[in-house]
């Protein structure tokens, strides 16, 4: 704050590197949220009217939007039952249907590392190499998150498939900047990415009025104003050094979270697959309705009720006015989504907690499954 310089600039560009040299990036561009970076990855790929873009019905709108922003068509895919991640078992037949039925150019999947555990990253990869498509990863949730010892964010192309990884900022995310996101990726794509980012100028605000600086400008595109500020930049690279902290605190408390609920078969607990790491950004408890006499919003209200705020991620996006009515979609189109959705819980997650929150939160779940469970807790040596 001391310094005379407050908008994109030195420490802007010091955290680009930064962050690019933590994911094992090859470049990094740092902008105003993450929908500004699946947004630009669109547009730096060339999406647009008459293309469409395989996702999944699982996720916050805003990755939904971007794709209707360039005109193009969201196409959705179920998800599979354990981490609720795109389901590439699907991935193939929903390509060719909307290649031949509905006459659509399928030019991108954009996955979604749901609560930041990684999705089966290879099988997309392969279907992406055969149909000659780019991936736009939406990593929102995934940091620090890894898929067979790769960091989330490292991959540029792989096998002639482009790779653009998007992450966010936000208040509540692992690493914040209050608002803001990041875009890693091929040098190239992040080019034309930052062409489109400041109003499609070829010199930014630094490059102008910097004691170096140049006042002529010219514009190359009808850009966006999606850059990211110094003081924003500040804030991250301060919190970028402490995220190996903040994510250790996180595991410790999933760890207390999960030895607690694997006790009653009234929960399923969230899983880490063997080939990840789970960035543990969001714990999603899911409830077995049938062994408990109160539903999701019930037993949501008995968590407020105990003084312990909980949310639901998400409502999927096939429910929402909007898409419902555009493209005509019925609740039970992507059954998977619908039934686990029905049943989700977000427990208070944060590194901020201390031992004394993670057990409030522990008694108040276990106290409502206790006063409205219809079975008995198991041996948790047996669960």
């Amino acid at each position: 704050m001391r310094s005379d310089w407050i908008t994109t600039g030195p420490k802007v560009k010091r955290f680009e590197e930064d962050f690019a040299h933590f994911v094992h990036a090859p470049d990094a561009l740092a902008l105003s949220s993450c929908t500004a970076a699946m947004h630009l990855s669109l547009l730096a790929l060339g999406i647009g009217r008459g293309d469409a873009v395989i996702t999944t019905p699982l996720t916050f709108c805003s990755g939904v939007h971007v794709i209707e922003h360039v005109g193009a068509t969201p196409v959705f895919v179920d998800v599979e039952p354990v981490t609720l991640n795109l389901d590439p078992d699907r991935i193939r037949l929903q390509i060719e249907r909307t290649q031949e039925v509905l006459g659509l150019r399928v030019k991108a999947i954009m996955p979604v590392h749901l609560y930041g555990h990684p999705c089966d990253r290879d099988a997309i990869l392969k279907i992406a190499a055969e149909y000659h498509l780019a991936v736009i990863e939406d990593a929102a949730h995934s940091l620090p998150a890894a898929y067979k010892g790769r960091p989330i964010g490292s991959l540029s192309a792989t096998e002639n498939v482009p790779v653009l990884t998007c992450f966010s900022f936000y208040a509540t995310k692992n690493l914040t900047t209050a608002e803001g996101g990041m875009l890693t990726g091929d040098h190239g794509l992040l080019e034309e990415a930052r062409r489109w980012s400041l109003h499609g100028m070829n010199r930014d605000a630094w490059n102008r009025y910097g004691a170096n600086g140049s006042w002529f400008y010219d514009v190359d595109c009808p850009g966006y104003k999606y850059n990211m500020t110094d003081i924003q930049a500040a804030l991250g690279l301060i919190q970028l050094r402490k995220l190996s902290q903040f994510h250790a605190r996180r595991k410790e408390i999933v760890h207390k979270y999960q030895a607690a609920f694997r006790a009653h078969e009234e929960l399923e607990v969230p899983i880490e697959r063997g080939d990840a790491q789970h960035a543990w950004h969001i714990y999603a408890l899911r409830l077995n309705l049938d062994r408990l006499r109160i539903t999701r919003d019930q037993f949501i209200k008995e968590m407020q009720s105990r003084n312990i705020g909980c949310s639901v991620h998400f409502i999927p996006v096939h429910l929402l006015r909007y898409y419902r009515e555009r493209y005509h979609f019925m609740p039970d189109d992507f059954p998977i989504a619908m039934r686990e959705y029905e049943r989700l819980i977000s427990l208070p997650l944060s590194a901020r907690m201390c031992d004394q929150d993670v057990e409030d939160v522990i008694d108040a779940v276990t106290s409502i499954v206790e006063t409205h469970g219809s079975a008995r807790p198991v041996d948790v040596l047996s669960a």
